[in-house]
């Protein structure tokens, strides 16, 4: 799926879309969020901890999480640019 695409769709869910880069090598630390979240990576690659559990996405690779579901998130070592799509659960 390509961004356009991926927006589109985010918007057609009720979705707000945001765009938010990080550094290279930055680590948000474990956290949860207050909103159900779709991401697709447009530049470099950020890797997602869950437990045990790491998943590292590209450029064109998309995810999903739950509200409540704690994670951490890191950037690869060209930094990470991503589109975001946050809609709070009713």
């Amino acid at each position: 799926m390509d961004r356009t695409a991926f927006e589109a769709e985010l918007q057609r869910d009720g979705y707000q879309i945001v765009t938010n880069t990080m550094q290279p090598r930055a680590v948000n630390p474990e956290h949860a969020h207050d909103f159900d979240a779709r991401l697709m990576v447009v530049a470099g690659e950020m890797t997602i901890v869950v437990g045990e559990q790491r998943n590292t996405y590209k450029v064109g690779e998309t995810f999903s999480m739950t509200n409540g579901c704690r994670h951490a998130e890191h950037a690869g070592p060209e930094g990470a640019t991503y589109v975001a799509g946050r809609r709070k659960p009713n």
